[in-house]
């Protein structure tokens, strides 16, 4: 049955390439989420390597944040943000997911996020959600607890306000636009853990900070840190 498998996939790849979501690219055997290519041309931030780097600093400065990371810079006209768009808005949820994983391993392979025992993704308005199929951040989470080995936690933190899309309102508004948004249910499975908050993008951080602060007010014993898949080069770069 295998090798059967194995024949109908080869000639299924043969008349309709697996292409590179990235690159457009034909995939080569064995290459796993992107091409070879793409793989090492991924503009990384590095940030899970550091504490101290430029997102734990803007987001330490308003929560208490044990440790920050992004994964790489999101940079507009790139096929990286091509690859977000598809998870995000294009029904691509295995993508999430792939790039979960290998984000995850970069974060098990630094060591600062080896006390982290649970995953908490920032969630979607259930309307919202309903109209997506699915939350991008959930998926990004199970990848990420598959190489943290960390549990994930979709319950305890919902989101109570279906509040408009942040790209909709200019920067200076976007922090009245998530103010009490989120809520706690059983605040005691938090307490007392070391949490994972994880977003796809990040830009001015306010939703991000918003669930953050009604964790942290909820469950004060809890320790928090942040991953998110994405943040933009012109605001967290070395160069930018």
């Amino acid at each position: 049955m295998s090798i059967l498998s194995d024949t109908v996939r080869g000639v299924g790849r043969l008349f309709f390439p697996v292409r590179c979501p990235v690159c457009g690219g034909k995939m080569p055997p064995g290459s796993r989420v992107v091409c070879t290519r793409c793989r090492y041309a991924v503009p990384l931030t590095g940030f899970c390597y550091a504490t101290y780097n430029p997102l734990w600093e803007r987001l330490s400065a308003l929560v208490p944040v044990e440790q920050a990371s992004a994964f790489l810079y999101f940079i507009p006209g790139s096929g990286w943000r091509e690859l977000i768009h598809r998870f995000k808005y294009d029904g691509a949820w295995r993508l999430a997911r792939d790039m979960g994983v290998w984000y995850g391993h970069c974060l098990a392979d630094s060591g600062l996020y080896d006390t982290v025992d649970r995953i908490v993704p920032v969630p979607l308005h259930w309307r919202k959600r309903l109209r997506r199929g699915y939350n991008q951040a959930e998926y990004l989470a199970e990848g990420i607890a598959r190489a943290l080995r960390a549990e994930v936690d979709r319950h305890s933190v919902r989101r109570i306000r279906n509040n408009p899309a942040q790209a909709l309102h200019r920067h200076a508004e976007r922090w009245d636009n998530v103010e009490g948004i989120f809520a706690v249910r059983c605040p005691e499975r938090l307490a007392g853990h070391h949490l994972l908050l994880v977003d796809d993008v990040l830009t001015t951080g306010a939703t991000l900070l918003s669930c953050a602060e009604t964790i942290l007010r909820a469950a004060p014993d809890c320790r928090l840190s942040v991953a998110v898949l994405a943040v933009p080069q012109r605001e967290f770069g070395l160069d930018g």
